[in-house]
């Protein structure tokens, strides 16, 4: 039977050349665009600017596919911002592509597009996929600087088996030189690098306008538990960071913790910086069940973090505790913790403070 896909294109280049591959192989192809929110103050939404959208609809009309807008301003809002600003209130450093992932992409688009009658929801996404004994696999993407398999670590046997990602077999040189070679209106766009719904603008500023608590100084303390200044506000901080302290010292120092509790932000030299334990909750497995073995695991705490050798302790169904050999320097709450075997992504939760 021909597969029925729905791509989601936002009018860069992987997308478009997603939809590319997928029309060029016989399938039949519709394109989805997802208008999101963004702070009305700051400019449009970086994944759907208005060029965005005319380079979309371009690719679409040269390829010769139907392609659709739709609105998903106030659940991206409620899912993804809302999450966001949340956590930096709570003192954590959210990551909201995982929250976007689960909800509006894999959540909110996916429902859309079987609903059109789509079999298949395809995506610009660096990472693969198979299927071994009944179950599906999200596997790494063979460029190892674009793979994107931490942060699909959300998907679950569902969205799994509705998915594709033509280039996960691909390295982004391959794709560029694909989409210039095919004079697609999106060739030499740049990747977005900021969160999409600022504009480009500052998170700080962004988080100072709704959480105005997020911004009130507190004492810095040293690795000692020694007051040597004052911060200018804990969402302006994260784990690791060393620009930005403004504390004349001998030596450079680095964010060791923040403690919401007391607004206190401790800092301390660069080796004070790694955790070598470090609790995870919100569990997700994309098999649905933790492996049968937890042995032989690597872990991988931020999007451009090296995975790392780690052994995990289960405490409950939604929580474990992570150890690794040595002190890992990216460590901070709110972020994930994602664990591989091999190339194979197991699934991940949420650092815990």
């Amino acid at each position: 039977m021909a597969r029925i896909v729905a791509v989601a294109m936002s009018g860069g280049v992987d997308s478009s050349v997603a939809a590319t591959l997928l029309a060029g192989a016989g399938d039949q192809v519709f394109g989805l665009m997802l208008r999101l929110w963004s702070d009305p103050d700051r400019g449009v939404n970086r994944c759907c600017a208005p060029e965005d959208v005319v380079r979309a609809r371009q690719t679409a009309a040269t390829l010769g596919i139907p392609f659709y807008v739709l609105d998903a301003q106030e659940p991206f809002r409620e899912a993804v911002v809302e999450t966001f600003v949340r956590g930096y209130a709570q003192g954590l450093t959210p990551n909201p592509c995982f929250t976007c992932n689960r909800e509006i992409r894999w959540g909110f688009l996916l429902r859309q597009a079987l609903a059109m009658g789509a079999t298949h929801l395809a995506t610009g996404h660096y990472a693969q996929t198979d299927l071994r004994r009944g179950s599906w696999r999200l596997l790494r993407g063979r460029d190892p600087t674009k793979d994107q398999s931490y942060v699909l670590s959300v998907l679950g046997q569902h969205e799994l088996a509705h998915a594709l990602f033509p280039l996960g077999r691909m390295t982004k040189h391959e794709v560029r030189s694909l989409a210039r070679d095919r004079d697609l209106p999106a060739k030499d766009r740049a990747d977005s690098q900021d969160l999409c719904f600022l504009g480009g603008g500052d998170y700080r500023d962004f988080l100072a306008d709704r959480v105005p608590d997020a911004h009130t100084p507190g004492p810095i303390l040293n690795s000692q538990g020694e007051s040597i200044g004052v911060h200018a506000g804990l969402s302006n901080y994260t784990v690791g960071q060393r620009k930005g302290i403004r504390l004349a010292t001998p030596s450079a120092l680095y964010v060791l913790e923040k403690r919401p509790e007391a607004n206190v932000l401790v800092v301390g030299p660069r080796p004070a910086l790694g955790r070598s334990e470090f609790p995870v909750g919100d569990l997700h497995w994309v098999a649905g069940r933790p492996p049968s073995s937890l042995r032989g695991l690597r872990v991988q705490v931020r999007y451009r973090s090296p995975a790392v050798p780690a052994t995990i302790e289960l405490l409950k169904p939604s929580q474990a505790l992570v150890r690794t050999a040595d002190p890992v320097a990216e460590v901070s709450p709110g972020q994930g913790a994602v664990f591989f075997r091999g190339s194979e992504c197991l699934g991940g939760g949420m650092i815990l403070p």
